[in-house]
């Protein structure tokens, strides 16, 4: 008869659970990236829950019809807009979690207009919504006398309750007549001036690229931003964020062939896409749906000059483009040693 030695030896778990005795204040910033993490599902949950209940339904009936047909994501009026929301103490938890700077290398110009290309997408985009949403990284102290915008899907302002705290939180949509109304209206002399938008350039199809030490930018094709700042008049301000794509681990399309061919089905078909990922927990540090605490750097770097014209010409977009590409990777080779880069991670300008 054979005996196994260790057969009475317990196995290690896989699973590192966090102590109980974390500090409160580690405690609380976990809790506001989870509640940013969940916000739509906690929104959606709260509508339907009130739906449950007959005593609301006069109430609720008119709201889905004013949520469904109201022009305020796209009318660049911002009228819903909070700066009093946007700078709560609870925002500055949510970046002290990873935590988060914003990097102001060059000054901007209050008269101008402007439109940040956010890079990489990552799987949430975390590192935008706490630069460009809020106050917790010191937006309007670094850039006085501009009012930033950052956009996000149209399908969003369709989500009722969460559609009322984007608003809220400034954010708008990011379709074509979003950007031009933020871009000609308001601003210091009505017609724009002193206005930013902020679009995350590489969208969803992007967001498939978010892989740890790595940084592939869906780039090369993507030239509408470029002929938006053309016809609004708008500078463009390369934004690039170290660590974005640290934040979470997914499933590969080289591992996972089939995966990624439905992943790209559905980007094609609902206009957005379903990365598989992964991270931490709440109470461990392996499994679960936080983002992984990893600093993030956000660098914006010098504007690019755009002429305005109605006639979009393409030769011109192509050298805006070009500026823009270089500019970024100016950014990259400048800043990656301050943040200890891996030196084998390259910047890729892919699509």
């Amino acid at each position: 008869m054979t005996i196994d030695p260790n057969r009475n030896v317990p196995r290690q778990s896989s699973v590192h659970f966090a102590p109980i005795s974390v500090p409160l204040e580690r405690r609380l910033q976990t809790l506001m990236v989870l509640a940013h993490t969940l916000s739509i599902a906690l929104f959606l949950s709260i509508y339907f829950l009130l739906c449950s209940i007959p005593l609301f339904w006069p109430l609720l009936f008119p709201y889905t019809i004013y949520v469904l047909l109201s022009p305020a994501p796209h009318s660049g009026q911002l009228s819903h807009r909070s700066p009093l929301l946007r700078s709560l103490p609870i925002w500055s938890l949510f970046a002290s979690y990873f935590p988060a700077r914003l990097h102001r290398p060059a000054r901007l110009d209050p008269t101008r207009k402007y439109i940040f290309g956010y890079h990489p997408h990552g799987i949430i985009s975390h590192g935008a919504f706490a630069a460009f949403a809020t106050e917790a990284l010191g937006f309007s102290q670094l850039f006085p006398g501009i009012t930033n915008t950052l956009l996000t899907l149209d399908n969003n302002f369709r989500v009722p309750l969460y559609r009322d705290y984007a608003l809220a939180m400034g954010l708008a949509s990011v379709s074509r007549e979003s950007c031009e109304n933020i871009l000609r209206k308001g601003g210091t002399n009505s017609e724009g001036m002193g206005r930013a938008i902020t679009i995350v350039i590489g969208g969803a199809r992007e967001s498939l690229d978010a892989q740890p030490h790595t940084l592939r930018l869906v780039l090369k094709r993507r030239k509408g931003f470029v002929k938006l700042a053309i016809r609004t008049g708008a500078d463009l301000v390369p934004v690039l964020a170290f660590g974005e794509n640290d934040l979470y681990d997914q499933v590969t399309g080289e591992t996972h062939p089939m995966v990624h061919k439905f992943q790209l089905m559905v980007k094609r078909c609902m206009g957005f896409t379903i990365p598989l990922f992964h991270a931490r927990g709440v109470f461990n540090y392996d499994v679960g749906l936080m983002p992984y605490r990893k600093p993030l750097d956000i660098v914006t770097g010098r504007p690019v000059k755009v002429v305005q014209s109605q006639v979009v010409d393409e030769r011109y977009v192509d050298e805006v483009h070009g500026m823009y590409v270089r500019e970024l990777e100016r950014i990259w080779e400048e800043w990656r040693d301050r943040f200890d880069v891996d030196p084998r991670i390259r910047l890729e300008v892919v699509e």
